[in-house]
């Protein structure tokens, strides 16, 4: 599905939206240029969820955030900075994909080895220098989408 956004706020009621179908146990795979809106997409979805949007932050230096919406554990994790998959590993990443949370991976081209097949792919590009395009479509294994 493709939806237009004209601002961060719709960035994030988009998100939103999203969040509101989720039941715990997906990886989003998020992709886009710096700047393109990742991060608050990532808030819309824990505002979606019934948690706080202001606490979230990039994890590019952490690598991993965690954040508790009451509803769904939320693991935010940023590729950008990783030299390989050993690194998303190492903090026990397949692990994350159990635990009955969303699972959100900034960059995730960069460690695409590592998601799972069955998974939400959302991918944001500037239209304009106002205007993302946000498309979110869901892979399936036994659709072979």
């Amino acid at each position: 599905m493709t939806h237009l956004s004209r601002s961060p706020a719709q960035t994030q009621t988009i998100a939103g939206g999203l969040a509101r179908s989720l039941k715990g146990g997906e990886c989003i795979a998020l992709e886009g240029d710096l700047g393109a809106g990742k991060t608050q997409f990532v808030r819309g979805l824990l505002r979606g969820l019934g948690g706080e949007p202001r606490s979230v932050s990039s994890p590019t230096f952490m690598l991993l955030n965690v954040y508790d919406t009451g509803r769904l554990t939320v693991y935010h994790l940023d590729a950008y900075r990783v030299t390989g998959p050993e690194d998303f590993e190492a903090i026990g990443f397949t692990e994350l994909l159990e635990q009955g949370g969303v699972v959100v991976v900034e960059w995730a081209s960069r460690v695409s080895e590592l998601l799972p097949a069955d998974r939400i792919d959302v991918l944001i590009e500037p239209v304009s220098e106002r205007e993302r395009r946000i498309e979110i479509g869901a892979r399936n294994v036994e659709r072979g989408a």
